[in-house]
């Protein structure tokens, strides 16, 4: 017990024994235990002050060790920090701002606000500070004064302050310099930047990875006309040079009967018989071989600008023989196709995507007895709608809901990059599409690709 709190326990009773002492009539047994009683009561009192005192003491210790907290935190924040009464005076500043103005704080608190902003700025600054309901926040930008100028132009947002009966009590501007925000902006511009190239180098890659799974089934597309067409040349080759032999016979004048002789050795009439459909064979090789280059140099699309008219019909045919001969398996392809549909984009892309979801669908169904692919084409209002369909065991909830990720994958490692449906994906969003992906009515997955239609007339070449 401290020295203080035993003087206010024996305040009491010493006062009892100085009145004792002074020769007061002696008290009857009553007396005395009214004055034991009050004396006690006196007693409860001290000590419930003491209490109260030790508490408040507690309460203040607290108070000034959340004020330190909050004036350190307030003290730490980079941006500016204003706090106004409703005359727009100012009531605290954070240090920040003080050093945008390059004044003391005791030289702020109790000015009004615009008197602090430059002069073409008040007007927008005064407008703020008086409007605003609870929770709104006001942008602007404002510029402050400062013993060697305006500061640099700062962007600034207002809050309203109310106090706990819900009335107006002020505002509060936080803010920043604008050179902060651009430069934050320039470095999320070339994040963003370097997404995107890093996102082309993907699609390249995925490209490359497309092409190397189709050119088992594209070399044997090649070898066929590539064999024939040798086989006509060399049989030309020796006709022309019968040919060229009856030909000199004839320059050196023979006789008739010779020449006829020689025609029949030669076998003359058969060979000019035998030319126009070697010749059509070959021309018919060379046509097919043409359009095989063609289909391989649709999926270089290197040339982001290369949009026209697309013939879905004709490209859906195309991707879908490409994938049945690549994977060379045993499904059946179904196809339902609306003719006369185009949709205005990039041709490789497009053709890109509609191989991928073919591949993935074939895959779906390798170990299926009754595999069947199905891959219908319709109008829908302004959109054509390409699905995909597979009767195979479908898709889990959790293959769905990742499906479109990048490098997500149910394959196994070496026959898949996890990235095919993810590109698939990006091109429809930049073709103003969308691909989505959900199982059909009774079995297997359904793919469905959304594109804009095209209506203008049909782009040549």
């Amino acid at each position: 017990m401290t020295t203080s709190e035993t003087d206010l326990r024996a305040r009491p009773a010493n006062l009892m024994a100085h009145v004792l002492d002074q020769g007061e009539p002696t008290l009857d047994g009553a007396g005395e235990e009214m004055w034991i009683d009050v004396i006690a009561k006196m007693d409860a009192v001290y000590s419930d002050l003491l209490r109260y005192e030790a508490d408040l003491e507690a309460k203040n210790a607290e108070l000034e060790a959340a004020e330190g907290f909050i004036s350190s935190v307030i003290a730490s924040v980079s941006d500016i920090l204003v706090v106004v009464d409703e005359q727009g005076t100012v009531v605290q500043a954070n240090p920040a701002f003080l050093r945008v103005i390059l004044e003391p704080a005791n030289q702020v608190i109790g000015r009004r606000l615009c008197d602090l902003v430059v002069e073409g700025d008040r007007a927008r600054a005064r407008n703020a500070l008086i409007s605003g309901v609870e929770g709104e926040v006001r942008e602007l930008e404002l510029r402050f004064l400062g013993p060697e100028g305006a500061s640099d132009l700062m962007a600034i947002n207002v809050s309203a302050r109310f106090d706990h009966n819900a009335h107006r009590v002020g505002a509060v501007l936080t803010g920043r310099p604008i050179g902060e925000l651009r430069r934050a902006y320039e470095a999320l511009h070339k994040a963003h930047l370097e997404l995107q190239q890093a996102q082309k180098k993907l699609i390249e890659q995925e490209k490359m990875a497309s092409l190397g799974r189709l050119v088992a089934g594209v070399a044997h597309e090649l070898n066929n006309p590539i064999s024939f067409v040798y086989g006509n040349i060399h049989t030309l080759e020796r006709y022309r040079k019968s040919l060229e032999r009856y030909v000199r016979s004839l320059e050196d004048e023979a006789p008739a009967n010779a020449v006829q002789r020689l025609k029949r050795e030669s076998r003359i009439d058969a060979i000019l018989a035998d030319l126009e459909p070697l010749i059509d064979g070959t021309l018919e090789g060379a046509m097919r071989i043409s359009e095989i280059v063609k289909n391989l140099r649709r999926l270089s699309f290197a040339r982001s600008n290369d949009r026209g008219s697309v013939d879905l019909a004709k490209l859906i045919g195309t991707a879908a023989h490409w994938a049945m001969r690549a994977k060379n398996g045993r499904a059946k392809l179904e196809t339902d196709l609306e003719a006369g549909l185009t949709v205005e984009g990039e041709e490789g892309k497009i053709h890109q995507v509609l191989v991928n979801l073919v591949d993935n669908a074939l895959d779906a169904v390798k170990d299926v007895a009754d595999a069947t692919v199905s891959i219908s084409m319709r109008a829908q209002g302004e959109d054509v709608v390409v699905e995909v369909a597979d009767n195979g065991a479908g898709l889990s909830d959790q293959v769905a809901d990742k499906i479109f990720e990048p490098f997500f994958t149910t394959k196994v490692v070496g026959e898949g990059t996890g990235l095919g449906l993810w590109i698939s994906y990006a091109i429809a969003r930049e073709h103003g599409g969308s691909l989505t992906a959900h199982n059909g009515p009774t079995r297997g997955a359904v793919f469905q690709l959304r594109l804009p239609r095209h209506h203008g007339r049909k782009s040549g070449g």
